[in-house]
């Protein structure tokens, strides 16, 4: 069955809105240590929703994780005011080395990637399909998204959870605040309050639209030839 491109919603089935939200994880969304104002506001307006989504390293919770992200990328948004996103946490595990972590996102990702093959899902419109691509964005149920990693071996403060976590955010919402000329002032935010906790900003981050998006999903500084460990079967 070809699925064609969806429209992002505020999710409802199997999903923990914000009243629910684990206590580790909303006391780190709101903590002076993590910059992004965007995941704030959704938080605050009931638009952040998180998946428990098991062992980080195993493959058996891929399909759980597939079905509610699908979930939430399709239907109609509740307004777009603030942005929409989408957190799976694992379990705690012993602390990754940065480049271990980096690998085990990649095997989720294609994990969800193999279901959407599978089911002959089409990549989302708009975006590139190879992670070499300049306008590459990660697709699940034909909605473009770009993934945010954080774990407790991050290097950065920014991006350093007590446990492994995948944020999705659909790239529609980006290019929607470029359009109402919000997101230069976002953007200029977040850098001012990392810089302030960091002394600089993430190397590795670009601004939306510019830049190897594949390569900040991991938040290690990569070598220049770095390759992503990521196939695409569609």
């Amino acid at each position: 069955m070809k699925h064609t491109a969806a429209k992002l919603q505020k999710p409802q089935r199997g999903l923990r809105e914000e009243t629910d939200l684990p206590a580790d994880f909303a006391a780190f969304i709101r903590s002076e240590q993590f910059p992004c104002v965007g995941a704030k506001s959704a938080m605050a307006l009931g638009l952040l929703s998180v998946f428990e989504g098991g062992d980080f390293l195993s493959q058996r919770r891929d399909r759980d994780l597939y079905d509610v992200l699908v979930d939430f990328g399709s239907g109609s948004p509740d307004g777009m005011n603030g942005l929409v996103s989408f957190a799976c946490l694992f379990d705690p595990c012993p602390v990754m080395h940065e480049r271990d972590f980096e690998t085990a996102l990649w095997r989720r990702l294609q994990g969800l990637h193999d279901i959407d093959a599978a089911e002959g899902v089409e990549w989302a419109q708009g975006v590139g399909r190879e992670p070499s691509a300049p306008d590459f964005s990660f697709s699940v149920g034909a909605v473009a998204y770009f993934v945010v990693g954080l774990h407790p071996g991050a290097s950065r403060t920014a991006r350093r959870f007590c446990r492994p976590a995948l944020v999705f955010n659909a790239h529609e919402q980006f290019k929607q605040l470029r359009r109402d000329g919000r997101y230069e002032k976002m953007q200029s935010i977040i850098r001012d309050r990392e810089i302030a906790h960091e002394g600089s900003i993430n190397p590795m981050l670009t601004d939306f639209g510019r830049g190897l998006e594949a390569a900040q999903y991991g938040g290690r500084r990569v070598p220049a030839a770095w390759s992503c460990p990521f196939t695409v079967r569609t």
